[in-house]
Order: structure tokens, then sequence, then C-alpha cells
């Protein structure tokens, strides 16, 4: 389905603040926009300075009134096997009909693009998706494939120099959440993000506009935002979606525990504890939370946590989206919508978005 542009935007208003971002998604902002195992890139705190922060996140989380951990630690090698199987789930219709999209439009996509563009992509994994836009780009500069995972960025970069030898590929080591700047010689008037995966819908809202503030400002003149994001829709979809009939959802949100209990010297009961997905209409997002069966005290690295009956650990966002409302969110970043491409369902989006 292809869709022209029936809404007149003003600039926004790049004047608002807005609180930093958080250390939030730092690992799921990439493994979401990937479903292949290759794409999978497990991470565990290896050096005592990583322990050291991962122990101070849970800790400080779990002191919270509403208790918290962070989604960006469920990527151990058991979270990325079980996320690979969440990918497959005939539920889970976010990454096929995605793919769907991009390989029923890549040529018009890849149009509206322009020739002789600069392709940022952010949280890239194995680059699955942006090979459908390269096939299609016309004479594109150079592919900027921006990771926070090295080693696998770069594996990834040397096999498509092999299999695209004439573009330019240059992998940028970077969490894109935070503030980082593209190299000076590729600073380009035709720059391009690509920002796939839906994972805009994992941040609160004043994260996201912040995130979209940051990306137009990377955007030529002349250049782009290509983002996918997830729909709104019925609400028994998405609650199949996440959490299905064979309970892989629920083993890869309560798999946190098991990490933290092996990694942090914890004492988590994970018997004890359910994976729980809501959705939450008023704000139009699925929040997912692990929830305590009973009354109980958890000991991580020697402090101890108090547990009441239904109490939750809140873990994760996902947020849908009408598009007029996140035409208006885009509005606020001084981005405007120039094209949008969805699936027969209305399920999915992928969005054109260019600097105001």
């Amino acid at each position: 389905m292809v869709h022209s542009n029936p809404y007149h935007l003003c600039s926004g208003c790049l004047s608002l603040l807005f609180s930093p971002f958080e250390l939030f998604l730092k690992v799921r902002l990439f493994m979401s926009t990937q479903s292949s195992s290759s794409a999978l890139h497990p991470t565990t705190c290896e050096s005592s300075a990583e322990v050291s922060v991962f122990l101070q996140d849970v800790q400080s989380g779990l002191a919270k009134s509403q208790k918290e951990l962070h989604c960006k630690y469920f990527y151990d090698e058991r979270g990325s096997q079980l996320f690979d199987q969440i990918c497959e789930l005939e539920e889970y219709y976010p990454t096929r009909t995605e793919l769907g999209i991009m390989a029923e439009h890549a040529s018009a996509i890849a149009e509206r693009i322009g020739s002789e563009a600069v392709l940022v992509e952010y949280g890239s994994g194995s680059s699955t998706k942006t090979r459908l836009l390269l096939d299609h780009l016309d004479s594109a500069q150079a592919y900027l494939p921006v990771d926070i995972s090295g080693e696998h960025l770069h594996q990834t970069a040397q096999q498509l120099r092999v299999d695209y030898g004439d573009l330019d590929i240059h992998p940028i080591v970077a969490d894109f959440t935070t503030s980082f700047r593209l190299p000076a010689s590729y600073v380009s008037p035709r720059t391009t993000i690509y920002f796939p995966g839906s994972t805009i819908g994992n941040l609160k809202t004043e994260e996201a506009i912040g995130l979209l503030i940051s990306i137009a400002e990377k955007c030529g003149p002349s250049g782009g935002l290509l983002i996918g994001f997830d729909l709104a829709k019925d609400e028994a979809v998405l609650k199949a979606a996440y959490d299905d009939a064979a309970g892989v959802t629920a083993q890869f949100n309560l798999n946190l525990l098991h990490r933290i209990n092996r990694e942090l010297d914890a004492d988590f009961d994970v018997k004890r504890f359910v994976h729980v997905a809501i959705y939450n209409q008023e704000e139009s997002r699925i929040e997912i939370f692990i929830e305590s069966l009973d009354e109980q005290k958890v000991c991580v690295a020697g402090e101890l946590f108090h547990f009441q009956p239904g109490e939750r650990i809140f873990t994760e966002y996902s947020h849908k989206y009408r598009v007029d409302q996140f035409v208006s969110m885009a509005a606020q970043a001084g981005l405007k919508m120039d094209a949008l491409w969805t699936d027969s369902n209305d399920y999915f989006a992928v969005m054109h978005l260019s600097p105001v």
C-alpha cells in the first residue's frame, strides 16, 4: 500500500527541552532490527567495569518504587537464541511484515531516497533489510552502518564489501541514542538515516522526539529519514505477539533473572516469577513486566530486595502508533512525511521523512 501525504505540517517546536536519553535499550535497539541468528550478537559483561555498571543498574532499578530492569540486558547468549525464536513465531508479525514491505517497495523507496545518497543505518545488526535498499539505490556514495557491537559490525561490513565492491562502506561503532558525529568526510547534503525495526517504539515519547531531533540534524537539506514503526491495531493481535501461546516470550523475559543470578551473584527463584504483557490503550503501547507470585526476598550481590505478591518489575515498552500520531511526533523534531508504505493489514509502516 502506498500513501501520499495528506498532512499539512508546521515546522515543529525545536525549542522544546527534553530530558536526556537514559542509558536505555543499547542492545535491543539493534537486536530488534533483525531476525536471523547471525544478527543476534550476544552480549555478556566481560570486564569488571561492565559488571559494575550492570550491577549498579540492577540494584538501582530494583530499589525504585516501581521496580525496573533495563531491557538492554536481555541479550546474553540464551536471550539472543530466544529472540531468534520469537521472530519465527506465527504470532510475532513485526519482523516478517517489515521485511515484506521492504521487498515489495524497495524500488519506490530507493527512488524516494534519490541518487548519490549517503546511507546511514542505525542499529544495523547484519544489515539484512539494508541489502534490499543497496540493491536498488542509484549511485549511492557510501553506506555507514552504526552499531554498538564493534566486532559484529566490522564482520558484517567486511562481508558487505565483498558483495558490494564498488560501494564505500564505513562502519561506525557508536551508541546512536547518545550524541555522536558522522565523520566529516561523509557529511553530505544527501544523507539518509535508515532506522528499521520499530525500535523507536521502545522509547518514551520525549525520548523518541529527542532522538528524531538528533536524526534531523544529521540529515542534509536534500536527505531524510527512512524509519519503520509498528501501527496501532487490534488488542488481541498485540497481546498474542508479546505473550505467545508457546511461552517463548515469557522465557525471554524471565531469562533476564537467570542472567542476573549467573553474573551478579543473585538468588532469584525464577519459578516464583511470571511474565506479564499488558496493552495500555491510553498510551497505545505494550508494557512488559516480571511479576512476583508471592511474598519473597531476593539478594543481589549482598543487597536485599523485598517483593510483595503481585509486585511487578517493569522491563520494556513497545509503542504502537497511528500514522497521524507519528507524523505529529516527527513534526516536533522538524521532520515532515514524504511517503508511506504499509502492508495489506496495516500492521506496520515504513515512512520517509525530510527536514522541514
